[in-house]
């Protein structure tokens, strides 16, 4: 099972929002967003920043899917 932030994405396209705003909206590092971009795993403390940020909740930027890396 691999960790996905599609939604978060979704999120992003359909309020308008750049992936370079959301990073400094939430003020998550360039390293942490690197990991969040190629689907890797964050702390939960990063994905609640952004939950609170936009008043969103952690289903609305993750999911878990059956896919491999090489397939997203």
């Amino acid at each position: 099972i691999m960790i996905s932030y599609r939604p978060l994405f979704r999120f992003c396209v359909e309020h308008d929002i750049s992936k370079a705003d959301c990073r400094k909206d939430c003020g998550i590092s360039p390293n942490t967003w690197t990991k969040i971009n190629q689907n890797k795993e964050v702390s939960l403390s990063v994905l609640t920043k952004i939950c609170q940020t936009y008043k969103i909740t952690y289903g609305d930027i993750v999911e878990y899917t059956h896919e491999t890396q090489e397939e997203n």
